[in-house]
């Protein structure tokens, strides 16, 4: 069998896992481990999840209401998820699809371009707002909600629901909730974690035993190595860290070096501080992400310096 089609098969044992009762502590950590082994594991999983969804949907769509299945669901799918394996999962789109051309997507993908904030409300009830330059992928079963942060930053308002936890995967690092608010945004080593509302669990892939309970009005940084998860309290720094969502950059004494850094996500006219000293000038307001050169032309006014417009390029010098 090659590794394609072994990922597919045990993925689809996992879907049905997922589906049933929900993980414990030793289950999350073998499927964390074995989403880790191989990168198209995590694809091969979302896939299960949606043709098992297909199932469940157009069996409710094609059995009379009163009319008894001749076998459990539970076995009725197992069986035709791994007999066929890929094929299995194929047939499963296919066919169920054809029923459901109108009815909503079991996995859904959202990718955002430069510049671009989508708000999204999900199949569950829950927001997804997605910032610039990002892309998420969400699949939900009858036990749980997933979600891949794939690239980006993304705020999640949950519904609350107890028989299916909302997680967040962003690379190594897991967030988990029932009923929240609060993001994640990929960067180089690790994820950021910011709450605003209800509390939320993180931890790093394989290592489920240090779970972190992240409240409202606190943050925190999930390395790629393993290692504590410090939390920070902050309310303040988080709502203006979250500002992008009004389409506003706010700032209260970072550093301009900062503020450039965050303003060239969403834009492809870039901003370049010609002078590292100037780079240090701390700045106190709020700015639109979408107006490179009034930036510019701002903190022109503010800290004495020189704006050069050269195509795409903004400069700031002394």
């Amino acid at each position: 069998m090659s590794d394609s089609a072994r990922n597919d098969d045990e993925a689809a044992r996992w879907a049905i896992r997922l589906d049933g009762e929900p993980l414990d502590d030793a289950e999350q950590a073998e499927l964390d481990a074995w989403l880790l082994a191989d990168d198209r594991r995590r694809g091969a999983l979302l896939r299960a999840e949606a043709a098992l969804a297909y199932l469940d949907r157009g069996r409710a769509l094609t059995e009379p209401r009163e009319a008894e299945p001749s076998a459990p669901p539970f076995f009725a799918r197992r069986a035709f998820l791994i007999g066929g394996s890929l094929g299995g999962l194929a047939a499963a789109a296919g066919v169920v699809g054809l029923l459901l051309a109108r009815s909503e997507t079991p996995m859904l993908e959202i990718e955002t371009a430069i510049g671009e904030v989508r708000r999204v409300t999900l199949r569950d009830g829950s927001i997804a707002s997605v910032n610039t330059d990002s892309r998420i992928e969400v699949a939900m079963s009858g036990r749980q909600r997933r979600v891949t942060l794939a690239a980006g930053e993304a705020w999640f308002q949950v519904v609350p629901d107890r028989s299916r936890p909302f997680l967040v995967d962003a690379g190594d690092a897991r967030i988990q909730a029932v009923g929240t608010a609060f993001s994640v945004r990929r960067r180089d080593g690790g994820s950021d974690v910011l709450v605003t509302e209800g509390v939320v669990e993180a931890w790093l892939a394989g290592r489920e035993d240090r779970r972190t309970r992240v409240a409202a009005g606190s943050r925190t940084f999930i390395a790629d190595v393993p290692g504590a998860i410090e939390v920070v309290r902050g309310s303040d720094e988080i709502e203006r860290a979250l500002a992008w969502r009004t389409g506003e950059l706010a700032l209260n004494g970072e550093s301009l070096a900062y503020a450039v850094a965050e303003l060239n996500r969403y834009n492809r006219r870039k901003l370049v501080i010609a002078d590292d000293t100037l780079g240090s000038e701390p700045l106190v307001g709020y700015f639109r992400t979408d107006q490179p050169e009034n930036f510019g032309r701002a903190v022109a006014t503010m800290v004495g310096a020189r704006v050069e417009v050269e195509g795409d390029t903004i400069r700031l010098s002394r």
